[in-house]
């Protein structure tokens, strides 16, 4: 709180960026991890909760005959154009906010002072929720091919690694130190995805420090490793996700990319996903074109075009589609690596993972695989996300490309995925939030050091426990075991309206059909467990044909004879309304055997008392 000059400023505008829509006045509020606006118009309340570590940036504007206004740009795409009547108010918010929304250390983060009421037991067991050393298991390994090691468990060969990693059977402790010291950061080909069909691997590393001569006699054994861990393909692909031209000036600055003279038995290939840098200043256009007050559709598409955001997001999809292939239908391993093998490297892989494997597509399977391809494999998110006070060009939105790739294939299969879109934003919204521990830091290591299971709260309980909001009512379990092949033809590619444009509302569909699927497959759950509760007091009504009320209620619910109208949810919430109803009526006041019974009209199914 002595960061905050003024906690309460009175007859605050809020501006709206359509011209044609009237500002409102509210009062604004600072507190130790949230501004407050609240709005306050014909005897109504409406508050806007914008939490310090969303802020991206705050600039205070010239001076104008209105007042002193204030532009807040969030990291989730909000804008909050503000404007003061007193210049002393607007620069005494802008200074508290400076302050607010970049800490300088850690302990400052939002993570390190909430408190949901867990002890100390339920803190323990959501940090053990997620395991990747499970999910090493559910692939098949150990086997014959690949084991599970705990030589990096004090983090001494890879300090951004994990402290359990896969490696081929039976290589020796020289080879992956000796690997190690050839890779940039230490960061040696370990795997991250084992296909139990085809044998096949994708494994993920750093670029080797090869210069334009040097090579390692161990790195190549340890390449030659992973080659003899599949025996259906001679050669593994060796995929640089950069493009040639960057990988050839890092060759000259001493790193590089594998020469295929000294390795017999790789294929390489380019994938030419840009660097840190490009994609930030795209995203910044693309935020520019979504900031436009009225533009021309001819306008809106020429600057969609220009950001080369959806370019970008293509790329990454072909880089991920390619690896999927190779290992599904070449039946080939894959080595990955970018630069430093934590920001292209997670994206591919972990996108690869998602094409390959139906069980990161669920709703769990998504978080491991966040945790494992990105949380214990180094995704720097402190510096990413810029969490802290630190330096501007590291912060990139590589992960918020990742969560984009995985909507775009929802999209194109949108039957296959288990959570919504609702899912992805509200994960990336706790990526910046900074109030739960798992995206605080920069490795596994770093983690470590801070204490952050002692000292904070995981996620993704949080998320399970409200995962009925996260549910994809078209998803069907029958479809899971299908290997997704999508399209990239630019075509298929569409801008994601309810990520970036997300707070304003005016260009959302007022009814969305998915809601609606939604809410009445929640209904149908209730209705399921209302027919529960019928059936414990079926010895008070009689013996009732239950089976055919059932029945109803998933017709009710489910049939094409009952489309998603207003009608068909008027008759789904009479239905479940007067069943709930009723066993409430039974269990105050037990009837006696022959004056009760269960009718079903048209509209709906009734329970009667005479």
């Amino acid at each position: 709180m002595e960061h905050i000059i003024t906690p309460k400023v009175e007859y605050v505008k809020l501006l709206n960026r359509y011209p044609e829509k009237k500002s409102v006045l509210g009062t604004l509020y600072l507190t130790a991890t949230h501004l407050i606006y609240v709005e306050q118009t014909n005897n109504t309340r409406k508050e806007t909760w914008v939490l310090h570590h969303h802020i991206m940036s705050v600039e205070k504007l010239p001076l104008t005959a209105s007042g002193c206004p204030l532009l807040i740009r969030c990291k989730t795409f909000q804008l909050l154009h503000l404007l003061f009547q007193r210049e002393r108010d607007c620069q005494d918010v802008y200074q508290s906010l400076l302050r607010l929304f970049q800490p300088v250390k850690e302990e400052e983060l939002y993570a390190f002072l909430y408190n949901p009421h867990q002890n100390e037991e339920d803190r323990r067991q959501g940090w053990e929720f997620i395991n990747v050393a499970n999910d090493f298991s559910r692939m098949g390994l150990s086997n014959d091919y690949w084991e599970i090691s705990h030589l990096n468990k004090n983090y001494e060969i890879c300090s951004t690694y994990p402290s359990i990693l896969g490696l081929p059977k039976n290589v020796s402790v020289a080879t992956v130190t000796g690997s190690a010291k050839f890779r940039s950061r230490g960061r040696l080909p370990v795997l991250s995805y084992f296909h139990k069909d085809t044998k096949a691997a994708i494994c993920r590393c750093s670029q080797p420090l090869s210069g334009l001569t040097s090579r390692c006699v161990e790195d190549e054994q340890m390449l030659q490793a992973i080659s003899q861990a599949n025996s259906n393909c001679p050669f593994i692909y060796v995929v640089d996700t950069r493009p040639k031209l960057n990988a050839m000036a890092n060759r000259a600055a001493g790193k590089g990319y594998e020469n295929e003279d000294n390795y017999s038995n790789i294929r390489f290939q380019f994938q030419g996903i840009e660097n840190i840098h490009v994609m930030r200043n795209s995203l910044q256009k693309l935020l520019e074109v979504c900031s436009m007050k009225s533009p021309s559709m001819s306008d809106y598409l020429t600057g969609l075009e220009n950001s080369g955001w959806l370019r970008h997001i293509k790329s990454v999809m072909d880089a991920g589609v390619f690896l999927a292939k190779a290992v599904c239908e070449e039946r080939a391993s894959v080595l990955v690596h970018c630069s430093d093998g934590w920001d292209r490297t997670a994206q591919v892989c972990s996108l690869s993972c998602i094409l390959l494997d139906p069980y990161y597509r669920t709703i769990k399977g998504l978080m491991v695989l966040i945790e494992k391809e990105w949380i214990s494999f180094g995704h720097k998110f402190s510096h990413r996300c810029g969490h802290l006070d630190t330096d501007p060009k590291e912060v990139s939105p590589v992960f918020t490309q990742f969560l984009e790739c995985v909507w775009q294939l929802s999209e194109q299969f949108p039957c296959v995925f288990e959570f919504n879109e609702r899912y992805l934003i509200e994960i990336h919204n706790q990526v910046y939030a900074c109030q739960y521990g798992n995206f605080i830091g920069n490795c596994q290591k770093e983690r470590l050091e801070m204490r952050l299971h002692e000292k904070t709260f995981s996620l993704w309980p949080h998320l399970l426990k409200n995962q009925h909001l996260y549910r994809n009512p078209l998803y069907r379990r029958s479809l899971e075991c299908t290997v997704l092949r999508p399209s990239t033809l630019p075509l298929h590619f569409k801008f994601w309206c309810g990520m970036y444009n997300y707070y304003d509302r005016g260009m959302h569909p007022k009814q969305s059909v998915l809601d609606q699927l939604l809410s009445l497959t929640q209904k149908q759950v209730e209705g399921e467990r209302t027919m529960t509760e019928l059936q414990r007091v079926r010895g008070v009504v009689g013996v009732v044909d239950f089976v055919r009320v059932e029945r109803y209620l998933t017709d009710m619910t489910l049939s094409p004879s009952h489309p998603f109208t207003a009608a068909g949810c008027c008759r789904w919430k009479r239905a479940s309304q007067t069943l709930r109803f009723q066993i409430t009526l039974l269990e105050l006041n037990p009837p006696s055997s022959k004056s009760r019974g269960i009718h079903f009209l048209p509209n709906g199914i009734s329970i009667t008392l005479s």
